[in-house]
């Protein structure tokens, strides 16, 4: 159960840069992929828009993906702690696949629908949400916080933490190199601003 406690502060979603699957919509959980130029140039901007949040002694956490970790050392936040439970969802057998290809075997797939053979349900997703949420929370009355990982897994957090089922992360758009800042307006958990873009191509 996610806490719902109301410290003030700020959590900081960001996805890591473009990859070539990221480019070509493929789906990529274990896989480690370096990020493109194009990759780094954005995660490059994406540390100056961050910069102008005036963020509070950011505790910054990060995938163990490399393209986590790239992005934030691009971006000027490199990494206090690398923790497995930021990763992507593990897609299992889909690992590699565009949605299209997926529903050449399985019609109408999406992640938040259907399972992922040999990969991670949506039950372990959502625990592990719920754990990077707790964590988070426990920093805000001290510091904000900002956590550098993935598309699907941001969208669960997203999701998670105004309360809402794993599934509705499909509600929240999230490109590469885009952040998410999420925070409290009388006790109240809100998404404060969703999928920011900046640099080249925005």
């Amino acid at each position: 159960m996610v806490s719902m406690i109301a410290p003030e502060g700020l959590v900081v979603l960001v996805r890591h840069g473009e990859t070539e699957w990221s480019r070509l919509n493929k789906h990529t959980g274990r896989t480690d992929l370096p990020l493109t130029v194009a990759g780094e140039a954005k995660a490059k901007a994406v540390g100056a828009a961050l910069q102008a949040l005036g963020l509070r002694d950011a505790l910054v956490i990060a995938s163990p993906r490399v393209r986590a970790v790239r992005t934030a050392e691009l971006a000027g936040f490199p990494a206090d702690r690398v923790w497995d439970d930021l990763a992507e969802w593990d897609y299992g057998e889909y690992e590699g696949l565009t949605t299209p290809e997926i529903r050449e075997r399985a019609p109408h797939w999406t992640v938040w629908t259907h399972p992922c053979p040999g990969g991670e349900s949506a039950e372990s997703v959502q625990s592990r949400a719920d754990t990077v949420i707790d964590v988070a929370n426990a920093q805000l009355s001290e510091r904000d916080v900002v956590l550098f990982g993935h598309g699907h897994f941001s969208r669960v957090l997203t999701a998670r933490w105004i309360a809402l089922p794993v599934a509705e992360g499909r509600r929240f758009a999230f490109g590469p190199a885009a952040y998410t800042v999420l925070g409290y307006e009388h006790d109240k958990a809100q998404v404060i601003s969703a999928n920011v873009t900046c640099g080249p191509g925005t």
